[in-house]
């Protein structure tokens, strides 16, 4: 039955989950922490984390992860993973025919139009997701943590959008600061 649910909740995320993997966080974190509990807050974080650092796109780290999690076996992977990248295998089949023909239509430019402001959203609803006090500590319990938290955030935002610091480059060197003031 876990199977089952499993492939249903990654299908579902594969197919609404407009924008890439940031944008199905949200959406992931809305399915196995919250409506299913498969997996803790603190455990979801974890998962982004890992995700980041492994090859591969984040959403599909993310099911495998989570199918793991969920099952305790190697095939919880497998559906999840599978599921997950399937809705997007058959829109791109279906689609990659016609796309070429008709993508300066009217009607294919507004629907385009009209989805780049959701992913936006998608993209902010991930990054808040990921605000929380087992990111951050709470600065009424742990200041210290916070303080530190909200700096190396800080830092890493500026590195990369103002100094276009490579990100792997500072994903290392905010684990490696990490390591040290932790």
């Amino acid at each position: 039955m876990i199977f089952l649910q499993l492939f249903y909740t990654f299908f579902k995320i594969g197919l609404f989950g407009f924008g890439g993997g940031y944008a199905m966080l949200s959406m992931i974190q809305g399915e196995v922490v919250t409506r299913h509990g498969w997996l803790t807050t603190q455990e979801f974080t974890d998962i982004v984390a890992v995700s980041q650092m492994t090859p591969g796109p984040i959403g599909i780290n993310s099911a495998t992860y989570v199918g793991f999690a969920a099952t305790g076996s190697v095939w919880g992977s497998v559906i999840a993973t599978f599921a997950v990248v399937l809705p997007s295998f058959i829109l791109m089949l279906a689609i990659s025919r016609f796309f070429l023909k008709y993508h300066t239509h009217p009607i294919v430019e507004s629907v385009f139009k009209g989805l780049r402001p959701a992913v936006v959203g998608l993209l902010a609803a991930a990054a808040l997701v990921l605000m929380n006090t087992a990111n951050f500590g709470s600065p009424t319990d742990d200041t210290r943590t916070f303080l530190i938290s909200c700096g190396i955030f800080a830092a890493a935002f500026v590195a990369t959008r103002r100094f276009k610091v490579n990100p792997i480059l500072v994903i290392v060197l905010c684990g490696l600061l990490g390591l040290m003031v932790y």
